[in-house]
């Protein structure tokens, strides 16, 4: 018993110091534990003596996140992600797929059960890793952060099928099809008990167990219901994950699904760090020192495999260079689902051993390059801006066709980005008859926008063309509200450059860059959440029922300290 216990406190700690190390040097914390699991792995140091218990902890790890991943789902953001996340995700999964097996059989010999499962494995991103770089740089919302993110949707919703089909890769080949008929048999059996269930007998569960009114109660049952579900498929010979993801779907459309998911999440948390240690202690660092060759040229083959295949599939659907070559970059990597796989398919024996090592350190080096491919991004698009020769390249070939601005257009205001802000500022020129045109990198809003008789340009507010295409030179107001930090920068200094006089407003989307865009010459740096610090201010006063002329005196050395702020920022000579 003691030594089950000193075994979970030292796995607990190794992903408490992993987890903090990745923090501190700004990497994914998943690799923090991949390698806290390493150090402490049978292949290492030996700390950890019942792999067993690992194991079993990381099952449960997965169930929750399958669990929480049914949850979570909702068919309002597959919509939302649009032809370019359900389209362009299904063609990015089939490709990188078919991309795998043929890498697989053809260049590194392997059986064909493995270069199929190699090509699964793959096919996935991470979620975490590139949610994790977009939010710190301030980039959910540009057109390469939702396309992205909407790929990444359709990725975790794919891991369902692919867990329901992979027992069927350990049978022999002219097995194989009758074995697929037969798991996708047992998964729509299981589902329609499933749903029976779930409409009738889980809620008046939920139901009863919340009128109790115990936290302890309702937890419990979630908790029984999650891994019940998953026990139940693995009896009906289906994958344990596809069981987990089922069951939350169904509790997810409860009227307790909200208190349901807070509960869990914790749980999920710590089982998920628990599992990728786990995967870490199966990575021998002699394996990889040993095979080092070969785990830098599968890490090769997946790095420029899934660049190409993400870039071409964001071209297809004429998002300019910039979008491309983030698109590409940015879901290089391995996923975290895709050692949810590789671990299921170990267990049931699909893959080798040695395959797994291979997949697992090389899928390491691939989550280590995440943040590396998000710079190499920005260093190209920064030289293809200041190329005069490949400028014109930065934006589709098409784009001058989808030009809809008259030539004599001057005195104008040029809006980048037609999100919330950019809408409501149109909405107001258009009510006072002042002219203005809207430039905006998703080729969606601007086909809507055009259908309005709005002038609109599709293009990159950061390129030089466009802004002379939208006449900027003429025009007198250039309203940056794009989130985009690195177009914002290029915008304002070649506007200042060929319009000393335009009047610039930008809306702040990343800090650091604040002082660079106000030596550039920037009229107004827009906070929104300084902007919104004020309003708590004056609502709260309000609502206690302090004077309004008090209320602005309390506010305004708030905004007299930004403005201070602002010229001193302004005036410090560029060293």
């Amino acid at each position: 018993m003691w030594g089950h216990m000193s075994d979970f406190a030292i796995i607990l700690a190794a992903a408490l110091i992993g987890g903090i190390l990745a923090y501190r040097l700004k990497l994914p914390a998943v690799l923090g534990y991949l390698v806290a699991g390493i150090f402490v792995g049978p292949y290492s140091f030996r700390l950890v003596q019942d792999v067993g218990l690992t194991q079993t902890m990381a099952s449960i790890g997965v169930v929750l996140l399958m669990f929480t991943l049914g949850m979570e789902f909702s068919t309002q953001d597959l919509r939302q992600a649009g032809k370019v996340g359900i389209a362009g995700g299904t063609a990015q999964i089939l490709l990188t797929t078919a991309f795998g097996i043929l890498m697989g059989k053809m260049a590194f010999g392997w059986s064909m059960p493995d270069a199929v499962f190699f090509g699964f494995l793959i096919s996935l991103s991470s979620t975490m890793v590139v949610l994790k770089i977009l939010v710190e740089r301030g980039e959910t919302n540009t057109p390469h952060g939702r396309i992205m993110i909407a790929i990444l949707l359709l990725q975790d919703l794919a891991v369902v099928p692919l867990m329901v089909v992979l027992p069927a890769l350990g049978q022999p080949t002219e097995g194989m099809v009758l074995s697929l008929g037969v798991a996708l048999g047992k998964a729509i059996l299981f589902m329609g008990i499933a749903v029976v269930i779930g409409f009738w007998l889980i809620p008046v569960l939920l139901g009863r167990v919340a009128g109790a009114r115990s936290r302890e109660l309702f937890l419990i049952t979630i908790l029984a219901i999650s891994l019940g579900s998953a026990f139940a498929t693995s009896y009906f010979g289906v994958s344990q994950a596809f069981g987990a993801f089922a069951a939350g779907m169904l509790v997810s459309r409860s009227h307790f699904a909200h208190q349901a998911l807070a509960d869990i999440v914790p749980f999920r948390n710590a089982f998920a760090a628990l599992f990728f240690v786990s995967l870490g202690m199966l990575a021998s660092p002699r394996f990889m020192l040993e095979n080092w060759a070969m785990v830098l040229m599968v890490a090769l083959v997946i790095v420029v495999g899934k660049f190409i295949i993400c870039s071409l599939i964001a071209r297809h659907f004429r998002y300019s260079t910039r979008t491309v070559l983030y698109v590409g970059m940015g879901l290089t990597q391995v996923g975290e689902f895709s050692f949810v796989l590789g671990q299921a398919g170990l267990e049931a024996g699909v893959m080798s051993e040695y395959l797994y090592s291979i997949i697992l350190s090389s899928a390491i080096l691939t989550i280590l390059f995440a943040p590396i491919a998000f710079k190499l991004a920005d260093k190209g698009i920064g030289w293809l801006s200041t190329s005069k020769r490949m400028a014109p390249y930065l934006q589709l070939g098409s784009d001058k066709a989808l030009v809809n601005v008259e030539g004599t257009l001057s005195n104008h205001v040029i809006i980048c980005g037609h999100g919330r802000a950019g809408g409501n500022l149109s909405g107001v020129l258009q009510r006072y008859s002042i002219p203005y045109i809207v430039v905006e990198l998703n080729p969606q809003t601007v086909s809507e926008l055009r259908s309005k008789g709005i002038p609109s340009i599709y293009g990159d507010a950061g390129n030089h063309q466009i802004l002379s295409i939208a006449r900027v030179e003429r025009a007198r107001v250039l309203a940056l509200t794009c989130p985009d930090p690195m177009a914002q920068i290029a915008a304002t200094a070649y506007a200042k450059r060929v319009n000393p006089d335009i009047d610039i407003i930008v809306r702040l989307a990343d800090q650091s860059v604040v002082e660079q865009l106000q030596r550039l010459g920037t009229s107004e740096v827009v906070e929104p959440a300084f902007e919104a610090s004020l309003e708590f201010v004056r609502h709260t006063l309000g609502y206690y029922g302090v004077a309004e002329a008090e209320v602005d005196h309390v506010v305004c050395p708030f905004l007299r300290g930004r403005s201070t702020e602002d010229k001193d920022s302004a005036s410090t000579p560029v060293g």
